[in-house]
């Protein structure tokens, strides 16, 4: 029997009234699917009714995806993919197994054969090194930092340090409610003319990017942060 097709789903990066971040051709691929591996549910069942003319809730069959899941239950979840059905992976936000739960799954795909889709849609990441005016020959991207300051400024300063010796543009990102906290430590640990930019809300009305030296940073109010989806880049090469 033929398996069915693993589609990676992006979603929008927060919530919208007019879809501006996803294709149609995206939209009615997730409309037909009856089988979903979603990190959050209540998460997932929200963008559904937003995306609207889906399958009804209570005829898809929802699989939790998320850093929780047993490896051993992960892979019961390519049962239906082995009959013959199509599935689909949601993320929370943005694009599935991109700093994100999935990338499991997607292994055991490939191993058992089963075709895998990847479709259009956003991603921070991308979104903020387009926007930032850095390096997008080379980059890296880091995920988040160590929470402890001491040894999150330590990160900071190799990271700085490995952009300025490489020409590498260094992306990661924070819990919103530390947004502040991390800003305040790149500006107080990176040289002035190191360029810092933070991408705030990507795609929704509130977005906000500002890319500049830290010394022009320095010198101005810094922007609240504060549990609002960032994204932040640093880049030591003049």
């Amino acid at each position: 029997m033929k398996t069915g097709t693993l589609y990676l789903i992006p979603t929008t990066l927060g919530k919208t009234g007019e879809n501006n971040a996803l294709p149609e051709y995206t939209l009615n691929v997730l409309r037909k699917l009856e089988v979903l591996m979603v990190e959050n549910l209540r998460t997932a069942t929200s963008f559904l009714q937003w995306v609207g003319d889906t399958v009804p809730e209570y005829e898809i069959d929802f699989y939790p995806l998320n850093k929780n899941t047993p490896e051993q239950e992960i892979h019961s979840f390519l049962s239906p993919l082995l009959d013959g059905k199509d599935a689909g992976i949601l993320s929370e936000a943005g694009a599935p197994a991109v700093a994100d739960p999935g990338a499991k799954l997607i292994k055991l795909a490939h191993q058992y054969q089963i075709k895998v889709v990847p479709l259009v849609g956003p991603s921070s990441i991308l979104l903020a090194l387009m926007s930032a005016g850095f390096n997008g020959q080379q980059f890296a991207f880091h995920g988040y930092l160590p929470i402890d300051q001491k040894k999150r400024k330590s990160m900071i300063k190799q990271l700085e340090g490995e952009s300025r010796r490489h020409d590498r543009t260094q992306i990661f990102m924070e819990a919103p409610y530390r947004n502040n906290e991390l800003l305040k430590d790149v500006l107080d640990t990176c040289a002035s003319n190191t360029q810092v930019c933070t991408a705030t809300d990507l795609t929704l009305p509130t977005e906000e990017i500002i890319s500049k030296h830290v010394g022009s940073w320095k010198s101005k109010n810094l922007p609240d942060l504060n549990k609002r989806p960032t994204i932040f880049l640093i880049y030591g090469k003049e």
